[in-house]
């Protein structure tokens, strides 16, 4: 079965069924996302987004703010975006730093990081695409604690990605961040599923 790559206003519960359900929901979430995350380097998670991460910060947003059926079309314009569309994988990049002046001091380094962060499999490096909403690098040089990149695969790269036991390295080499982590087996099976 095809992986769903849009989530419609036909898709959204009505809040009081989802605010009963929301506790089930969310844990049965914890297990969707354990596969779907890679940790780079001491500060960096990609986190690799779909239907089913996306339908649930959809509810989430609509359940705290309460906006009601006008916040409905908003919501489904700002994360439709980020559910991959049959040749990508689509990732929320997080710099997670506690101490706030660590965070900002790391941060402040950090400039176009956005353009530096890679796939690589088979020999190739497949190059993340920002997610064109917002510039997420200020004019003083420090980038966003959240980054939201689209990996667009060819065919072969695919095919590539979908065999059993593929090394797949997932990178980001900023001068001031240079790291890279290999994909654990049990998230490269799981992001396979992504692909059309």
């Amino acid at each position: 079965m095809a992986a769903k790559t849009e989530i419609t206003r036909a898709d959204i519960m009505p809040m009081a069924q989802y605010a009963e359900e929301r506790l089930a929901r969310r844990k049965a979430l914890v297990a969707v996302k354990r596969n779907r995350r890679v940790s780079v380097g001491p500060h960096a998670t990609f986190y690799f987004e779909n239907y089913e991460t996306m339908w649930q910060q959809i509810h989430e947003m609509l359940h705290i703010e309460k906006g009601g059926e006008e916040q409905i079309a908003d919501e489904l314009h700002a994360y439709n975006p980020l559910i991959p569309k049959g040749r990508e994988l689509v990732a929320t990049v997080m710099f997670e730093i506690d101490d706030p002046e660590r965070r900002d001091r790391v941060l402040s380094a950090l400039g176009g990081v956005e353009g530096f962060m890679t796939i690589r499999l088979a020999g190739q490096a497949i190059a993340g695409r920002p997610e064109g909403d917002v510039e997420r690098t200020n004019a003083a040089g420090k980038t966003s604690s959240v980054h939201f990149l689209h990996f667009d695969f060819t065919d072969e790269q695919v095919a590539a990605f979908r065999e059993p036991g593929a090394q797949v390295l997932v990178g980001i080499g900023h001068p001031n961040y240079g790291h890279l982590a290999v994909m654990p087996e049990a998230v490269r099976a799981e992001l396979a599923k992504d692909f059309a």
